[in-house]
């Protein structure tokens, strides 16, 4: 961060130079909210940006170190960096949930140290650490005024990694991470090969589909759990779970190609999406 650039600039800039859909659904948001979803999504990103782009774990361990003391750091009110500088205003004031942060630095450590899974409900209790309890806290950063849209916003997440993972299963691989579970690849068929291949392999497609049938259903679960009460001030998640519903069932459509072209939808329809949660209120 350079000398004129703000704490609050910064996230800005990283939120924004992500690319990421969470980035439309933010932009409906009363100001002090937005700062805020906008300070901890660059918090996630900082932190997951690691496992990603830091090839040596030795050094990959030692930077979320590093960020495990500035959590505490930022517990204690004392904060050094410009991510959690920019959260910090936010964390009492909106009720974020500390052990949101701890749960994503813990998910990125299981990252450096397990690349497969043995089964749906392993993924599952990884899933917990960089998906649900990331969805826990932007429920309270959005206005949760219920106890069940918790329930709603963990499965939410859940169903928002695991459409992350069918459309990255080729790029992960190649870093040699399989999130796939691995008793479901030999039901369907699918060696670890078949997910470095140039194409989707048929049995690849059939593995695929049974994942987003899974992934359809907890987007389901999380919409039939979310109180009525909390409805309106959910709607950034309701559009998140708007956008990457589409783009699953776009994957869908298209027979799950996902190994010849990476999955993705235009901004312009992503931001219709978005306001058709906003203004009609319709999420599917």
């Amino acid at each position: 961060m350079s000398a004129t650039t703000t704490p609050q600039q910064y996230v800005q800039a990283k939120a924004a130079g992500s690319g990421s859909s969470f980035y439309y659904a933010f932009m409906f948001l009363p100001p002090p909210r937005r700062a805020a979803i906008t300070a901890f999504y660059a918090f996630c990103r900082e932190v997951d940006d690691i496992v990603d782009e830091v090839h040596d774990p030795s050094v990959a361990q030692t930077k979320l170190a590093w960020w495990r003391t500035e959590v505490q750091r930022l517990a204690d009110g004392h904060p050094t960096h410009p991510v959690t500088l920019a959260l910090q205003p936010h964390m009492a004031a909106l009720a974020i949930p500390l052990h949101a942060l701890w749960g994503v630095i813990d998910g990125c450590q299981q990252d450096l140290r397990q690349t497969r899974y043995s089964s749906f409900d392993e993924l599952q209790s990884y899933a917990h650490l960089v998906a649900g309890l990331v969805g826990e806290a932007a429920a309270r950063i959005f206005g949760q005024t219920e106890a069940a849209t918790t329930t709603y916003a963990h499965t939410l997440g859940q169903a928002l990694q695991l459409t992350n993972i069918i459309r990255d299963v080729g790029e992960d691989a190649r870093r040699g991470r399989v999130y796939l579970p691995q008793d479901d690849m030999r039901t369907h068929g699918v060696s670890e090969a078949d997910l470095l291949q140039p194409r989707t392999s048929p049995a690849l497609a059939g593995l695929l589909a049974f994942e987003a049938q899974r992934a359809l259903a907890l987007y389901d679960q999380a919409l039939a759990a979310l109180p009525l009460a909390d409805r309106r001030a959910q709607k950034p998640g309701l559009m998140m779970a708007s956008i990457y519903r589409h783009l699953l069932l776009t994957m869908q459509a298209r027979g799950f190609d996902v190994l010849q072209r990476r999955a993705a939808i235009t901004p312009l329809r992503k931001m219709w999406l978005a306001w058709r949660v906003q203004a009609l209120g319709l999420v599917w």
